[in-house]
């Protein structure tokens, strides 16, 4: 049966606002290209969104033209305010953007985990509500929260996980008491992570991948027929605790030492750039093992490293070109990466691996490229193997575009 007058109205609105979502400021004349709709309903829905507060002139196309057909329509911004939170370990950043994305306000606090729950959960919440005075929005549509752990797919809600502080899980408790009229979103930070390499980084052109997260810990996120997929229980992607050759016994249900962790973690890469000769006792001043990372391939010319300060001699020779430190380094971290690589190629054969977080764009493609060629030799299943445009911005970035696809979903349903 046809759509009846204000069905095709709805629908033709609806596909007016995901082109403008997409695309941003579009004009009359591009919209009815982009829909294939008529002139006169192309004047219609722009009148009409117009007169909802849902779209407005932002501009003209150009200098050359003028009048109506040069009007350049986009989203209302200040319709609603977002907010993204990074809750780490060691602290919490927060950004705040209007419902286009533009962000208004930045910022960033360290919390010592010593010092309770109550007070750090209070120095978290309060730097979202000073970035929200500072960004001018007095209510928050959504906030989106990027956390290390499981997600319980049925609630919602961050598991109660060992390992990870207390106050991580009050947190969201809190901002739902702080800010009771706030959609809130709790999702893992390495998912977040795949959404923005996705959207806007290494997999732009993919919709079957697997980013594999190297930070202070390890985990995956799995991307299949362009949708998330989180597993059973929220823990699918937890490769920290698959259990691989060259570790010193097994993992547990409550520890994955002795798991892939093990191997790739941000504590086994320092140890094995002290074996390799590229650390030296003192190590390398505020990088950790990204910045090991990005000096060794800086010592194998691949880039500079770009960060000064004085270094132990060790990474001071690591930096050199075609230092044998630096590739015997290289190479044996791709060998430990290829293992966890090679497990998710065999079980999902996504294609893709993106070599994620922070260490993952220090690496670069001379990592990817050594860890490629090793899974040519592990698998027969084809994979390409790319490093992170966003690394450790990637789970801000993945927020933002959560809580905001989620607030435009509501609004312009």
């Amino acid at each position: 049966m046809p759509a009846s007058p204000s069905t095709a109205r709805a629908i033709n609105d609806r596909l007016a606002l995901r082109l403008l979502q997409r695309e941003g400021p579009l004009t009359a004349g591009q919209l009815k290209q982009l829909t294939g709709l008529s002139r006169p309903t192309v004047a219609d829905l722009v009148e009409r969104l117009t007169a909802s507060g849902l779209i407005e002139m932002v501009g003209e196309s150009g200098e050359q033209r003028r009048g109506p057909n040069a009007r350049l329509y986009g989203i209302v911004g200040d319709r609603a305010y977002l907010a993204a939170l990074d809750v780490r370990l060691e602290g919490v950043s927060v950004l705040v953007s209007d419902l286009v994305g533009r962000v208004l306000a930045e910022a960033s606090v360290p919390i010592d985990g010593g010092s309770g729950t109550g007070p750090a959960v209070e120095q978290a919440v309060a730097l979202v509500e000073r970035a929200a005075k500072e960004a001018g929005a007095e209510h928050l549509h959504t906030v989106c929260v990027g956390a290390p752990g499981l997600i319980d797919p049925a609630t919602g809600e961050l598991r109660d996980t060992t390992g990870l502080p207390a106050w991580h899980r009050r947190l969201v408790a809190a901002l739902h008491e702080r800010l009771p009229d706030t959609r809130i979103v709790v999702e893992n930070e390495t998912n977040l992570a795949a959404l923005a390499e996705q959207r806007d980084g290494a997999a732009h052109d993919r919709d079957t991948f697997v980013l594999l997260w190297l930070g202070m810990g390890i985990g995956a996120a799995v991307v299949l027929d362009g949708a998330l997929r989180r597993g059973a229980s929220g823990g699918a992607g937890e490769l920290g605790f698959l259990p691989v050759p060259g570790t010193r016994g097994l993992p547990s249900s409550t520890d994955c030492e002795g798991g892939f962790h093990s191997l790739a973690g941000a504590g086994a890469v320092l140890e094995l750039a002290r074996e390799c000769g590229v650390l030296g006792a003192e190590g390398v001043e505020g990088g950790g093992a990204a910045e090991v990372v990005r000096r060794a391939v800086a010592g194998v010319g691949g880039g500079e490293s770009g960060v000064g300060g004085d270094v132990a001699d060790a990474s001071d020779r690591a930096s050199a070109p075609n230092s044998p430190s630096a590739a015997r380094f290289l190479d044996a971290l791709a060998d430990r990466l290829a293992l966890g690589v090679a497990s998710v190629v065999a079980l999902l054969d996504p294609g893709c691996v993106v070599l994620g977080g922070e260490v993952g764009q220090a690496g670069g493609d001379v990592l990817a490229v050594r860890v490629a060629e090793r899974i040519v030799r592990m698998s027969p299943l084809p994979a390409g193997v790319r490093p992170s445009v966003l690394g450790g911005a990637a789970v801000l970035r993945g927020a933002l575009l959560t809580a905001q696809d989620g607030a435009q979903g509501e609004l312009f349903g």
